[in-house]
């Protein structure tokens, strides 16, 4: 009589194959946190400075509006619509996917809802026939063209609902400044730059009204900064490279 008994893989094997299972569930763990919990992004343009510089690098929070396909890797069509939804609030930092291609991640500023008025006279941001009061804070130097450097305005502007953030004003009469009047639809939203004069946003046809479906997440915090003077293999500028006052702040 025989007894069947399990067959023992060699030791080399044995280890390669618990080795994989770890990386394996290692990866499904990150794919997880990234889908559903928390994504990290990096701050390539100055659209948003100064509440985001270029080189930081921000959390975001993927559960806070709920899911849509965009929430998914690579934009899979696996929902319909949005799933847990939930409204931004004006005055929310947010990262959508833009909606002339649905896969380029832009940053902006929620500042109109559905069924607002939107528009810009004179730099004033209005909102439904009311001006968004700025208040003066002091005179700041911003990159120009070609590296050179600008002065600018950095103002405090207060939205309706009583959020209050700073933007930047670098001249007198962008663009930008005088605008038509934007209605927004419903289940789409507004979304501008705190670098006011430096940002492609929802007053241009490039990006126009941002529907629901979307939205990625909130900006909440920059966990990292750097100002870009140290290259990859210039281990030794490291230092003073990284902006240690920016890292942990908070988001407003």
């Amino acid at each position: 009589m025989t007894t069947d008994s399990p067959v023992a893989l060699p030791r080399q094997p044995r280890i390669l194959a618990e080795v994989a299972k770890t990386l394996i569930y290692a990866l499904l763990i990150v794919v997880g946190v990234r889908t559903f919990l928390w994504q990290p992004f990096n701050i390539p343009t100055g659209s948003m400075v100064d509440t985001l510089l270029v080189g930081d690098y921000v959390w975001v929070n993927k559960y806070a509006y709920g899911y849509s396909r965009y929430s998914l890797p690579f934009g899979l069509p696996l929902i319909s619509g949005r799933i847990f939804a939930a409204e931004p609030q004006r005055g929310d930092i947010v990262v959508f996917k833009l909606p002339r291609d649905n896969s380029t991640d832009y940053i902006k500023r929620v500042v109109g809802l559905p069924g607002d008025r939107v528009q810009v006279k004179k730099g004033i941001l209005y909102i439904n026939g009311e001006a968004a009061p700025q208040s003066f804070v002091e005179a700041v130097e911003v990159d120009g063209p070609f590296g050179a450097k600008k002065e600018a305005k950095r103002y405090r502007e207060t939205l309706p609902g009583g959020r209050s953030h700073d933007i930047i004003d670098t001249y007198e009469a962008s663009a930008g400044d005088n605008t038509r009047e934007f209605l927004v639809p419903q289940g789409n939203y507004f979304m501008m730059g705190d670098n006011r004069d430096n940002s492609t946003d929802s007053r241009s046809d490039d990006v126009g009204y941002v529907p629901n479906v979307n939205l990625v997440g909130r900006a909440e915090a920059i966990f990292f900064s750097a100002d870009g003077s140290a290259g990859f293999l210039e281990f030794w500028k490291w230092p003073s490279a990284v902006r240690w006052e920016r890292i942990f702040r908070s988001l407003e």
